[in-house]
């Protein structure tokens, strides 16, 4: 098993990722997994009625930032496992704002939200943990850009990491 901890630099990802990727630190593996805990208990505490809550008109709710948070891991995490194996496929943008009007998150409750991102979690320290060494700094195309594996599992931490601020910032101070 390899943990990636060297921070992947600027070339490895598009310039839109550079803040997430600045905002987690190394040992990535265990801060994505420690993260999972701290999203459990944040969304533990948030009360049932407040779960569809907006902090102003036309913004996600709760529950579809947590959705996001799931189809944007999921996301990642596939381009990362196609780079890994060797794929040389361009991989398109995802409109995050079509997938969460269609994820029906909003129907769902906090509590079956959580469930799923904590499953999403460990599904990708799994992934990542599969890694060999080398397949760390192969490269593929999302979106127009070039990644490395290592960008992509920075990013996921980063892009979580930002989400779960936004939600404690603005959603729940």
């Amino acid at each position: 098993m390899v943990n990636p901890t060297r921070k992947p630099h600027s070339d490895e990802y598009a310039d839109f990722y550079a803040s997430y990727v600045a905002a987690v630190e190394a040992p990535l593996l265990e801060r994505l997994e420690s993260e999972g805990a701290e999203w459990r208990d944040l969304l533990a505490a948030v009360p049932p009625d407040h779960e569809g809550y907006r902090y102003a008109p036309g913004k996600w709710s709760i529950r579809e930032v947590v959705g996001h948070v799931i189809d944007a891991e999921r996301m990642f995490s596939v381009r990362a496992m196609a780079f890994a194996r060797g794929d040389a496929s361009h991989y398109p943008s995802f409109d995050e704002n079509s997938y969460a009007a269609e994820s029906g998150a909003d129907q769902r409750t906090l509590a079956d939200l959580s469930e799923e991102l904590s499953a999403v979690r460990t599904a990708t320290l799994l992934l990542l943990r599969s890694f060999p060494e080398d397949a760390w700094n192969r490269r593929g195309v999302a979106s127009g850009y070039e990644f490395t594996v290592r960008s992509l599992a920075w990013i996921i931490a980063g892009h979580s990491r930002h989400h779960r601020q936004v939600l404690m910032e603005r959603y729940l101070a």
